[in-house]
């Protein structure tokens, strides 16, 4: 199943493509949903790069929600960051975050996530519905506060 849902953020794409590459921005707006702590390596860089990563998921901070690879390419040119994700209960994870510019001068981002996950892939697919629109949310409120994280 998949997830798409897109915004625009009044900021300029090369801006947002900057955040993006930072791994405080998804601490950031996925808090409180959805926490993720490092396993391997065992702390985050400050910027994401092509390789994969093994994290502690944890809903609203607290509730265990087991290990997931997050397996990261960039393409600079097309500002554009896949996360190839998986983990046993979800087989797939495919999310691609897209930055275009808009006419206006914001930026038009979007949010796009394949889903596998056997039975309880209906589920999954709800959540990621909430937990994304919750992000664009979080995104929104970041730049209206001139990108003051916490």
């Amino acid at each position: 199943m998949q997830v798409k849902i897109s915004t625009t953020l009044p900021c300029s794409s090369e801006r947002a493509w900057r955040e993006i590459q930072h791994i405080n921005l998804l601490l950031h707006i996925a808090h409180p949903l959805v926490a993720f702590e490092p396993v391997e390596p065992n702390v985050f860089p400050a910027t994401w790069s092509d390789a994969s990563y093994l994290v502690q998921m944890r809903v609203f901070g607290f509730i265990p929600f087991g290990e997931q690879w997050v397996a990261i390419k960039l393409n600079h040119e097309k500002f554009e960051l896949l996360d190839d994700g998986h983990s046993n209960l979800i087989k797939q994870w495919r999310h691609k975050i897209t930055v275009q510019r808009t006419s206006e001068g914001c930026t038009r981002y979007t949010d796009t996530i394949d889903i596998k996950a056997g039975i309880f892939t209906f589920g999954v697919w709800l959540f990621a519905n909430v937990f994304f629109r919750h992000r664009q949310r979080r995104w929104r409120r970041l730049i209206c506060n001139d990108f003051k994280y916490r």
